[in-house]
């Protein structure tokens, strides 16, 4: 009796489908922005404009000024979340990864948690929060004696986007952190073990000998967060509205594109525009991307195994 030969799955059974779908959802869509942002309307009828419509972003006050304040705002951002979160996230890491360290399963745990709230939610809650009014903030700095130190945070132009942007850092560290985690499991015990044999133990040994093998993934980490601030666009909505008060001081290029694109107020929606801006986005995070794929991977590939 013939042996009956085992089913395999060919992997193009399953990347044929994600392929379509992505192409759907992601590829179609983005082509028809930069088709879009081609175009203009005269009178009733749309017209091929070119890159008129970036000479005007780029270039007409009126829109330039915006812009090149939200991509400022965008930036700040960017850097707060890069001297801040991934930090803290890469301190934390190292400190859960300690075989000593109890209960390391529950810190993880409630460091993550606020990764899955909603954005809705964190905005609404820490606006309760910082409220002058009705916010618990002024009290508890008042019980240890810092009430001084309070300020309406997200009612001033100065401190209004670091507020946000630390805000996010508090919902977002776990991201790094459990990268981070992973990474440092991942280290051959045999490298652990020959680094304590030649005495290097607790902060030498992760400086000298940790650090530099999880580069490659605090790479990733820095290049997701790139591409993540250079997209935000729910936090600054939900906590100061689509016009990021006070004052544009919150603008970023997400709200930015949100109110040329589909209208706020007395403002009227402009798809043309705001492919343009769309696109401009694109572009970008695109080169971020490249200089990170071709600058600087190609130098941490060796330090990965």
């Amino acid at each position: 009796m013939a042996r009956r030969k085992p089913f395999r799955w060919h992997i193009g059974v399953f990347l044929a489908p994600a392929v379509l779908v992505y192409t759907a959802i992601m590829i179609i869509p983005l082509f028809g922005t930069l088709n879009l942002s081609l175009f203009n309307l005269e009178g009733q009828n749309r017209i091929f404009v070119g890159l008129a419509n970036f000479a005007t972003l780029f270039g007409d006050p009126r829109w330039s000024d915006a812009f090149w304040n939200a991509l400022g705002n965008n930036c700040w951002f960017f850097i707060i979340h890069m001297i801040v979160q991934n930090p803290i996230g890469i301190l934390l890491a190292a400190l859960l990864s300690s075989p000593r360290l109890r209960m390391a399963a529950f810190y993880r745990t409630a460091i993550f948690i606020p990764t899955i709230l909603s954005f809705v939610i964190v905005g609404f809650v820490w606006k309760l929060i910082l409220s002058p009014i009705w916010g618990i903030a002024p009290g508890m700095l008042d019980a240890v004696g810092l009430k001084f130190l309070f300020a309406p945070w997200l009612g001033k132009e100065e401190y209004a986007l670091t507020t946000l942007a630390l805000i996010s850092v508090w919902q977002f560290v776990g991201i790094p952190m459990m990268l981070i985690y992973a990474a440092l499991l991942s280290i051959p015990d045999d490298v652990i073990e020959a680094a304590e044999m030649d005495g290097l133990t607790g902060w030498a040994q992760f400086w000298k000998i940790k650090l530099p093998l999880i580069l490659p993934s605090i790479g990733i980490i820095s290049i997701l967060t790139f591409v993540g601030n250079f997209n935000a666009f729910d936090l600054i909505y939900v906590a100061q509205g689509a016009l990021a008060g006070p004052d544009f001081s919150t603008d970023i290029l997400g709200t930015f594109l949100y109110r040329t694109f589909f209208g706020f107020q007395l403002q009227l929606g402009d798809p043309y525009m705001g492919s343009a801006i769309a696109t401009a986005m694109f572009g970008i995070i695109l080169v971020g991307v490249c200089i990170y794929l071709f600058g600087i991977q190609t130098r941490l590939r060796r330090y990965q195994f």
